[in-house]
């Protein structure tokens, strides 16, 4: 058992874990769900911040899932799927339940990551996702990663970029010293054949051969870069997974991976989609590998003795999508209802925070760009005042977040949360109203019964969508 444990019993934690989620998932609300936790062990207490402790400045892993829903990992719920590993950084940290992406498909939610801002307020942020060479992160922008290399930080990217194309978009053109990885949305893992037939596995801005299954290789790139020396400097690493993101190929599944690089070839367009195969069974063979691999890493980082002073957030990039395990929320991957933004997040910083820890504060991407920066001893660049707010106040001195908005924009779809309300407009175009403290799986409208907060909170979104690029026609 790793020396952050805290002698926490896993089967206590799972125990009390399982309690809160049963309670959510039968519609209660936080304060049912939480005196049913406490009936089941202290073992994970409501979140308070280990006051007065100081540290120098932390290195920094960001770890992302793609497509991972909000209840599969077992820390959260998911019956048949087993994440000891990222269970345990939950028992090492804190699991926070109203965690949400910072928009419902891949490429938007890493803008909003990298900038701290909505993804519309740049027109690259406007493609749900990118698909095509014609948009993409502008290296003029500031970036999480630019600021932090500005500040003395070496900066990595290993995984999955999406954020543009060769030759005018890439990490090391926006402030990762180093990048390894692949640029599009999706690859054969195996093959690294990409949505258009092209290989995608770069170093740096150069193709790099190697054939392997790809979770192993950057997993195997991220447990060197987290054991290297960097001179003194403190890190940043961003480690982009693929998994649980189709095609659903699991390590050692090299006939499915012929056949879908055989359809590639061939021509078709969809191949990567893989819509014809896949399963729950398959779903849980990939996301206990992510848990494998996140594993790995972490284990590399305490051997390195850097542990203690690395803040590690976990997370994924939106909602899960065919195979996850959703339930209580409704809508999946693309959606502003819950299941398609609210999102699993893990946070660790063993010289700050204490372990064994729940939040129920409602907290979004951009969030956390603006939390990492100020623990740096940096800020936003001025012209580019972020769309997050900074948590560190709340994690380390024990300050508390005002209420405010949380927004998001998709086409044909508008969400935005205050408090425990949310209103949401979807496709049909009619404008609800739910109050998630006893109704996670958004079912009892409350707009007829509360006219004039729908149309408090519809004006809130309106406001904050003016001041956003439009879509293009």
């Amino acid at each position: 058992m790793s020396s952050y444990d805290n002698n926490l019993s896993r089967r206590a934690f799972g125990s009390a874990v399982g309690v809160t989620a049963a309670a959510a998932a039968v519609g209660l609300g936080a304060a049912p769900a939480q005196a049913a936790q406490a009936a089941a062990g202290p073992q994970e207490r409501e979140f308070r911040a280990a006051r007065g402790r100081h540290s120098r400045r932390p290195n920094i892993l960001f770890i992302l899932g793609d497509d991972l829903g909000w209840a599969d990992l077992s820390s959260y719920g998911s019956p048949h799927i087993k994440t000891p590993n990222l269970d345990r950084l939950a028992r090492q940290g804190v699991r926070f339940t109203d965690a949400y992406s910072g928009s419902a498909t891949c490429s938007p939610t890493r803008f909003s990551l990298y900038t701290g801002r909505y993804p519309g307020r740049v027109e690259g942020g406007l493609a749900e996702p990118i698909a095509d060479k014609s948009v993409g992160l502008e290296p003029t922008h500031p970036t999480l990663a630019s600021l932090l290399r500005d500040a003395g930080y070496a900066t990595a990217l290993i995984g999955k970029w999406h954020c543009g194309y060769l030759p005018d978009h890439s990490p090391t053109k926006s402030g990762w010293d180093e990048f390894f990885g692949n640029f599009g949305g999706a690859l054969e893992y195996y093959s690294k054949l990409g949505l258009g037939g092209e290989y995608d596995l770069y170093e740096g801005d150069a193709t790099y051969k190697d054939l392997r299954y790809y979770t192993r290789i950057i997993t195997e790139r991220a447990a060197e870069y987290v054991s290297r020396d960097h001179g003194g400097r403190p890190w940043l690493l961003n480690l982009n997974f693929t998994t649980p993101h189709w095609p659903w190929i699991a390590d050692g599944d090299t006939e499915a991976s012929a056949e879908v690089e055989r359809r590639i070839k061939a021509g078709d367009a969809r191949a990567l989609w893989h819509q014809d195969g896949g399963s729950v069974e398959k779903y849980r063979q990939m996301v206990e590998d992510l848990d494998r691999s996140v594993g790995e890493v972490l284990r590399a980082l305490e051997r390195s003795g850097q542990a203690n002073d690395t803040l590690i957030v976990f997370s994924s990039d939106n909602g899960g999508e065919r195979f996850s395990y959703n339930w209580p929320l409704s809508g999946n991957k693309a959606s502003l209802q819950e299941g398609g933004i609210r999102v699993p997040n893990i946070v660790r910083w063993p010289a700050r925070i204490d372990g064994g820890q729940v939040s129920r504060v409602p907290v979004f991407t951009p969030d956390w760009t603006a939390t990492l920066l100020e623990l740096a001893g940096t800020r936003p660049h001025p012209a580019y005042l972020p769309d997050g707010a900074s948590l560190a106040g709340y994690l380390l001195r024990g300050e508390r977040i005002a209420e405010r908005n949380l927004f998001w924009r998709v086409r044909g779809e508008r969400a935005l949360r205050r408090g425990d309300w949310k209103y949401y407009r979807g496709k049909t175009g009619k404008d609800q109203l739910f109050n998630l403290a006893g109704d996670i799986r958004e079912q009892a409208d409350k707009a007829a019964l509360e006219p004039a907060r729908l149309a408090e909170l519809r004006a809130a979104w309106e406001k904050t969508d003016a001041g956003l690029l439009p879509y293009p026609a």
